[in-house]
């Protein structure tokens, strides 16, 4: 599992991974580092544009997302961790790699050539190329007794023109069993939250919430473990239950694994504390 040489990939963070979700931008990093690999940020990168921008301004947005990829190397992967701006970089990619109009546009702004042959990749692609099953041997505090329901949200559900696109649902709990946590089935785990309607409805918003989270409870979870960031944070502040459970970054809860203590400074960050439960179960101290 562990690379014997040093690598660097290339790394876009995103708006909330650096802001909102630092817990789930240090917790990536780390479990990385741990196996040998350096994400090395983008310098001086800006928004994808997914909040807003393509919603009002689809030129905008299109030049938010290319600019990124003009400052990407051309000679490492792009490895991004946020599902949305995932989205939003690979299909910028895609559009002008099928325009030459779009090509030139990139080149007159950014003032060099579209580089045709740039990987953009979500972390759960790099991660599915790794030999888990070898990882035992780095695991410094098995996940045993953590019962857990995946919350993939809706982001990594591809829109048509990316329908060939690999979809690696099913990744957490190939990964968490094999670290020793019990993944349970449940109906939610690509249900939409309503992220983007969070601020302007939120009374549309909870009751949605709030339905995820009961269904995780009646599963009978300890926690739900998700891939994005903007849905970990909807799912902690607009859910109103009496009882709830911990949402968990799927990063966090690798580098517990991998035997951290940094999470010292993340648990503090979430709205529902996952220390009582994690501390019940050995798993911190």
């Amino acid at each position: 599992m562990k690379t014997d040489k040093p690598i660097e990939i290339s790394y876009f963070p995103g708006c909330s991974m650096k802001t909102s979700a630092k817990e789930n931008n240090e917790s990536l990093k780390e479990f990385f580092k741990k196996i040998n690999i350096t994400l090395v940020e983008l310098p001086d990168w800006n928004c994808c544009g997914s909040s807003s921008a393509h919603c009002v301004d689809s030129d905008l947005a299109h030049d938010l997302a290319t600019r990124n990829l003009a400052i990407a190397p051309a000679d490492k992967p792009l490895l991004v961790s946020c599902p949305s701006c995932t989205l939003r970089l690979k299909q910028a990619h895609l559009h002008t790699l099928h325009d030459p109009e779009l090509q030139q546009r990139f080149h007159e702004k950014w003032g060099k050539p579209f580089n045709k042959d740039l990987k953009i990749i979500h972390y759960f692609e790099l991660l599915n190329s790794m030999d888990f099953q070898s990882l035992s041997k780095e695991i410094k505090k098995p996940l045993t007794g953590l019962k857990f329901v995946p919350y993939y949200g809706c982001m990594l559900a591809r829109p048509p023109e990316m329908r060939h696109a690999e979809n690696y649902h099913g990744l957490m709990e190939s990964i968490l069993t094999s670290l020793g946590a019990t993944p349970l089935d449940w109906g939610s785990g690509s249900r939409c939250c309503g992220t983007f309607l969070s601020v302007a409805k939120p009374e549309a918003i909870t009751p949605i919430v709030n339905e995820i989270i009961q269904n995780g409870i009646d599963t009978g979870a300890d926690c739900l473990i998700t891939a994005c960031s903007m849905c970990q944070l909807n799912l902690e502040i607009r859910c109103n239950l009496k009882h709830q459970i911990p949402t968990l970054h799927f990063s966090e809860v690798l580098s517990l694994a991998m035997g951290t203590n940094k999470y010292k400074r993340w648990f503090p960050r979430h709205l529902v504390d996952p220390t009582p439960l994690l501390t019940r179960l050995g798993l911190i101290e």
